[in-house]
């Protein structure tokens, strides 16, 4: 954890607690009219009431970044399903199929999407007569022991003044890597996530599947602010569990507006189908930790669900937000002064001179500029640190956002300096050095190994060894158990010499 001369470890402890702020200076602009018809997002892990009793339609993340082995790309990714339990079986983690699930992007500054690329997704059992998720070793996507499978349609829709003109179809019945239930049944993850990289005629890649959640912060905020002791600090929260993700690599030259103007902005949304057959949206996300920490309850299922050119309702929630007063009454450390315009300039309309396009209207969503060349060796703290390819110039994943979006919330660029952070610096596992980038999943069936075993020990062996002819009175053989026990399956192959005896003694068919 890094520390402040001026402000000690209380200052050094609280980044959950003020991450959303980020979010709270994002918003407040400068009026009503600086806000419509601007586009928004928010979002992140179980920020609402509603959201949060529907996972399959409920974003965590939104990455956007210069694609480090291909510059002339953008890479966007966007995570759904939060806290993913690997170990959940037999119903494992599939996308919703009433539900789209949409990347847009802004490339003229103007808040309003110029391109979505929607994901829409079916579901395929080939056998309903059993609970099993696979039915044996999974070796490929189509292996006939893989019940249950999912495909996937990526349609690119540009809009004018936000109509649709035109839809191109990029992608048809791609296969979604599956839920990595566990080594028996996958013994070659790696292989399946390979498969399921699909590239488009249109010189795009694309992805989804599972993978390891990217995010990482300690998210113990929630206990009344770490119980006004810090000693919760320094977790990695989301450790151990995985998302759905959806990841596409696009040339720059299809998404923004010209070589002149290369900043584009980008966030995504849900739209889940209503019991009218209509499309509702259901969550959106541009800016990591919006939701959770700066609407209060009675606002935030409205927020997710309200068209961004009505943010402005939202006003008094960011230019007088909670969070700040909490934890100056908690940990004493006073709040930046109000209104935070340091926070409106590079967080609602990109940095000047780096990731602000002409002509920007105020708005919340991830600026990139794609002509910014990928740095060689990241810092986490991105721009703050020098390092312009990272965050909030777009959004990399090993970009350390709460750290960052903390020092500037606690007045970094207005004088007060600080090196605040939340004592998390990285992801627990390392990223891929390839497209999709992500993680691969932590498989669901793990744990310790029974005594006397190895990863590599076939217990069947020992078993069948097991079921030989018993002694010569006909009772168990106890040498054979003896050295079953030796060999750490004493419980399995007691049980197998036990049945053996007892059928012979019975002399009737198990």
């Amino acid at each position: 954890m890094t520390s402040d001369s001026r402000s000690g470890a209380a200052r050094r402890s609280v980044a959950a607690l003020v991450c959303g702020a980020l979010a709270a200076g994002g918003l407040a602009a400068a009026g009503v009219a600086a806000l419509a018809p601007g586009e928004a997002s928010a979002s992140s892990h179980r920020e609402a009431p509603l959201i949060s009793g529907t996972p399959q339609y409920d974003n965590t993340d939104v990455y956007a970044f210069v694609s480090p082995d291909k510059p002339d790309t953008t890479t966007i990714v966007a995570d759904w399903i939060p806290f993913e339990e690997p170990a959940g079986g037999p119903n494992f983690y599939t996308f919703a199929e009433d539900a789209q699930y949409d990347l847009h992007i802004d490339n003229d500054g103007d808040a309003q999407g110029d391109l979505i690329f929607r994901y829409t997704f079916k579901t395929h059992v080939k056998n309903k007569n059993t609970f099993l998720y696979n039915t044996g070793t999974v070796d490929s996507l189509d292996d006939p022991d893989l019940n249950v499978t999912q495909t996937y349609d990526v349609d690119l829709l540009k809009l004018r003044h936000q109509h649709v003109v035109s839809r191109t179809k990029l992608a048809d019945d791609v296969p979604v890597a599956p839920s990595n239930v566990g080594k028996a049944s996958m013994p070659d993850y790696a292989k399946l996530r390979h498969q399921a990289v699909h590239k488009t005629a249109a010189g795009a890649s694309t992805f989804a599947g599972q993978a390891d959640d990217p995010f990482f912060l300690d998210l113990r905020v929630f206990d009344l602010l770490y119980g006004g002791n810090l000693s919760e600090v320094g977790n990695d929260t989301l450790k151990g569990y995985n998302v759905n993700t959806i990841a596409l690599q696009v040339p720059n030259h299809m998404i923004t507006e010209s070589m002149h103007q290369p900043v584009v902005g980008i966030w995504s949304t849900t739209q889940r189908k209503n019991a009218h057959g209509d499309w509702t949206q259901v969550s959106r996300l541009g800016n990591p930790l919006v939701n959770e920490v700066v609407n209060p309850q009675k606002d935030k299922d409205r927020f997710n669900a309200s068209a961004p050119w009505d943010d402005a309702r939202f006003l008094p929630n960011v230019t007088n937000p909670e969070l700040p007063k909490l934890i100056e009454a908690i940990y004493k450390i006073k709040a930046p002064a109000e209104p935070r315009n340091d926070l409106v300039d590079v967080f609602l309309k990109g940095v000047e001179g780096l990731n602000q396009p002409p002509h920007v209207r105020p708005s919340e969503q991830l600026r990139l500029n794609t002509s910014i060349k990928p740095a060689m060796h990241p810092k986490r703290l991105g721009v703050l640190d020098g390092d312009n390819a990272g965050f909030p110039n777009g959004r990399r994943l090993t970009d350390d956002v709460i750290d960052a979006s903390l020092q500037v919330v606690e007045g970094e660029l207005v004088g007060a300096k600080n090196d605040l952070g939340d004592a998390v610096d990285k992801n627990d596992k390392e990223f891929e050095k390839a497209f999709p980038y992500v993680a691969l999943p932590t498989e669901g069936s793990r744990g310790p190994l029974a005594k006397g075993t190895s990863g590599d020990a076939d217990v069947r062996s020992q078993l069948g060894d097991a079921l030989q002819p018993a002694g010569a009175d006909g009772s168990p053989d106890t040498t054979l158990i003896a050295a079953s026990a030796a060999s750490g399956a004493a419980g399995v192959l007691l049980i197998g010499t036990g049945l053996a005896w007892w059928r012979r003694r019975m002399q009737r068919p198990y």
